[in-house]
């Protein structure tokens, strides 16, 4: 069997390397024996997290890159002046398929600038886009996108949005069919602003996935529909309010094991989809618990080809 490669930034984000490094240990317990992971950063501090945690550091590949893009840099200026970043190093790598993912819990800005300048995106992508997945109450995985790389959208990207959305959901999560809505203020189809009312009859028009029509803000938990397609700005807004509602409950210690699906370390990271390679960005304040699935994540859809899939769509 083909040997995966999965590269890791351990120097990216909030407690880095430890709680990189460590989730790189976890998720390893779990993954198949043909998965290898590539820690990419300053290989003493990732050796010390290695050591603290009894950990064989011959079950890992370890690359060194000394530099770290802050959270706090310019993306772009950044990457072109920290060649040796993990960040950089790791989209060197991927260019040039020493590595068939990359993970980060980095800079999101510097992810973003080194996919387009590395691997780029999939001719006919207009934009890349990255997803957020919904614990519907029916139990099913729902997924949301964009929810945070394209602010501002044409008509025809959220189509785009809706095909991307769609494969990832039959390809990742198992959905034969996946159905597909439009986030808007009122299911009519003539309800909307600008936008969404010129989108409306594209989606419904395509025979590129199964279109259900709009929904609204309310009913996002309780939809039929597995994936639900909207503009950056909008997306990003529901999702932090998910999440500001997750930390909510738990401030008012209110327990359910329904609620627990909300907590981002369930997920922890999500694809750029369009890119012409596995790109996988988390949370910058993940744990070690987040990091694990981030990887975990990043197999599952390594496994799925879903970068192969997505090409296939776009093929003109």
């Amino acid at each position: 069997m083909t040997t995966i490669r999965i590269g890791i930034d351990a120097m990216g984000g909030d407690y880095a390397p430890k709680a990189t490094v460590t989730g790189a240990i976890e998720a390893l317990k779990e993954l198949p024996d043909h998965v290898r992971l590539v820690l990419i950063g300053d290989r003493d501090a990732i050796h010390d997290v290695l050591s603290t945690n009894n950990a064989d550091s011959s079950s890992f590949d370890i690359v060194h890159a000394p530099d770290i893009i802050e959270m706090a840099e310019h993306p772009t200026k950044a990457f072109s002046r920290k060649p040796n970043s993990s960040i950089a190093v790791g989209f060197g790598l991927l260019q040039k398929n020493d590595i068939q993912a990359f993970a980060s819990v980095g800079n999101s800005g510097a992810m973003l600038v080194g996919g387009f300048y590395t691997v780029k995106a999939i001719p006919g992508v207009i934009r890349p886009c990255i997803t957020a997945q919904l614990p519907l109450y029916d139990g099913r995985r729902g997924l949301l996108l964009d929810v945070g790389v394209n602010a501002d959208c044409k008509p025809d990207v959220l189509l785009q949005f809706g095909i991307l959305g769609s494969l990832y959901a039959k390809h990742v999560y198992g959905i034969e069919k996946p159905k597909v809505a439009l986030l808007n203020i009122g299911e009519e189809e003539g309800k909307g602003n600008m936008l969404v009312q010129a989108a409306y009859p594209l989606l419904k028009d395509s025979k590129d996935f199964d279109f259900i029509g709009n929904i609204e803000g309310r009913d996002i938990l309780f939809t039929e529909a597995d994936v639900i397609v909207t503009d950056g700005f909008t997306g990003n807004v529901v999702l932090k309010q998910f999440e500001g509602m997750f930390e909510l409950t738990n401030k008012l210690d209110f327990k359910h094991p329904y609620l627990d699906k909300f907590n981002y370390e369930n997920y922890g990271g999500t694809p750029v989809l369009g890119m012409n390679s596995n790109v996988i960005i988390g949370h910058g304040i993940s744990n070690t618990r987040a990091i694990k699935n981030m990887i975990l994540h990043a197999f599952e859809v390594t496994d799925a080809n879903l970068v192969e899939k997505i090409k296939e769509a776009f093929l003109v």
